[in-house]
């Protein structure tokens, strides 16, 4: 269990726009900061919010190649790529990933696929980065993914789906947690923000 053990707020105004950043910071999981920005425009609407999410290439994915392939596509859509790392997952790192479905049936060997091999971790930042990251991702079976999406183009079997992402902002925050120290994600500044977000 977390507990919110401090919220700072900052807000600035630029070109007619409040842009408000708050940082929380959890106790008693591991969980990192979670930095979610907010920008309204003269008319009070938002306009803007930055998050987090988790995407994860698979043993399949590393064993192919596709690792090059999965970090462009997040790159061309404008992400912010602030962790990443090379991993072997431990049993029980996998299991606690997976811990949701462990009364699943195929919670077995789920757990012992992502054990057996590579797995290249990221944590993405942007603006609705999980809800989008999980549209170019695609279904879980390649089969029903759309052309375009990384399953669509890159997978056949739903056993061998190549990613992971992220299905919500709390999913996120817990799967970061569950796979990175706070000191691992980087807080950059993009110099081709300007060239993304109004």
């Amino acid at each position: 269990m977390a507990f919110v053990t401090g919220v700072s707020v900052n807000c600035t105004r630029t070109n007619g726009r409040s842009i408000c950043s708050s940082r929380t910071t959890f106790l008693g999981s591991g969980l990192p900061r979670v930095r979610l920005q907010t920008a309204r425009n003269s008319a009070g609407q938002t306009t803007m919010q930055m998050e987090r999410t988790f995407i994860a290439i698979k043993p399949d994915g590393t064993n192919r190649g596709l690792i090059g392939e999965i970090i462009a596509r997040f790159e061309k859509k404008g992400y912010k790529l602030v962790a990443m790392k090379a991993i072997k997952p431990s049993k029980e790192l996998a299991e606690t990933h997976y811990d949701a479905l462990k009364e699943k049936p195929f919670f077995g060997p789920l757990v012992e696929f992502i054990c057996s091999g590579l797995v290249i971790a990221m944590v993405w930042e942007g603006t609705g980065v999980v809800k989008t990251g999980r549209q170019m991702i695609g279904a879980t079976n390649p089969l029903e993914s759309a052309p375009g999406t990384i399953r669509g183009d890159l997978g056949i079997d739903v056993g061998r789906n190549v990613i992971h992402g992220s299905d919500a902002v709390e999913t996120a925050e817990r799967e970061i947690g569950i796979w990175f120290k706070p000191e691992e994600l980087v807080d950059w500044d993009q110099t081709v923000k300007q060239w993304i977000y109004e």
